[in-house]
């Protein structure tokens, strides 16, 4: 893919975004700029958009309610962005469907770091995909179907949405039925090690409550007491 990525970037600050615009335009990434949510939304429906950097106080709509628009519709990667580091406003970002939550204090060389993790997540910039998925393009476990070409999940028949984290868990999980995957294997590999466990029972309950037929007593994503998941639907 010979295109540049593009990023768009949202926050009320003028001086955060033009500092971000500038690390990222720097790192060959093309970049949209916005100041509110009906700004961003406007942006995000007239531009092909790959990653949102997303603040979450703003005045009018939050970042949080961009974040749920945004999710009617499409499974962009959205990192949040907030001056608050405590665990409810990071749980609920993860909830709603964001892929990464970073604190305004971290250097703009470690914001671009997480927005190349996510996009290399993804797939964007990259034209192959892993041997298993070119020789096995359908993982079958009958009443859940995943289509590795398209990046599709059905389930009893009907394509369901997830976000790009949540079909790259899956994925990995899918394609290494049984093994047990620790929780720093999943930080370390979905969160280049940043996070802890909240981060990744969050995704992992947001996933079975739309792949499970009872989220409470999982078919698919079990537990593996203290030590991590694995997937035993087989």
């Amino acid at each position: 893919m010979n295109e540049k990525p593009t990023i768009l970037v949202v926050d009320d600050d003028q001086s955060i975004v033009e500092l971000l615009k500038d690390f990222l335009e720097n790192d060959q990434f093309q970049v949209l700029t916005a100041y509110d949510a009906e700004e961003a939304w406007a942006a995000f429906r007239q531009h092909a958009v790959h990653c949102l950097i997303l603040d979450i106080m703003m005045p009018g709509q939050s970042g949080f309610d961009l974040c749920r628009r945004i999710r009617t519709e499409s499974d962009v990667p959205i990192l949040f962005l907030s001056a608050r580091s405590d665990d409810v406003d990071k749980i609920r970002g993860l909830t709603l469907g964001g892929d990464d939550y970073i604190v305004k204090t971290a250097s703009p060389g470690e914001i671009i770091a997480r927005v190349k993790a996510v996009l290399r997540r993804t797939g964007t910039g990259s034209g192959s995909g892993s041997q298993h998925a070119r020789s096995n393009p359908v993982l079958d476990f009958g009443r859940l179907k995943l289509d590795i070409a398209t990046r599709e999940v059905f389930v009893e028949g009907q394509c369901i949405s997830l976000t790009p984290k949540e079909y790259d868990l899956l994925r990995l999980f899918a394609e290494h039925p049984r093994q047990v995957f620790t929780y720093d294997q999943l930080l370390e590999k979905f969160w280049d090690g940043i996070g802890d466990r909240h981060t990744i029972r969050v995704h992992l309950s947001r996933l079975r409550e739309k792949i499970e037929r009872d989220p409470e007593q999982p078919h698919y994503l079990t537990n593996v007491w203290g030590v991590g998941y694995r997937f035993g639907g087989v």
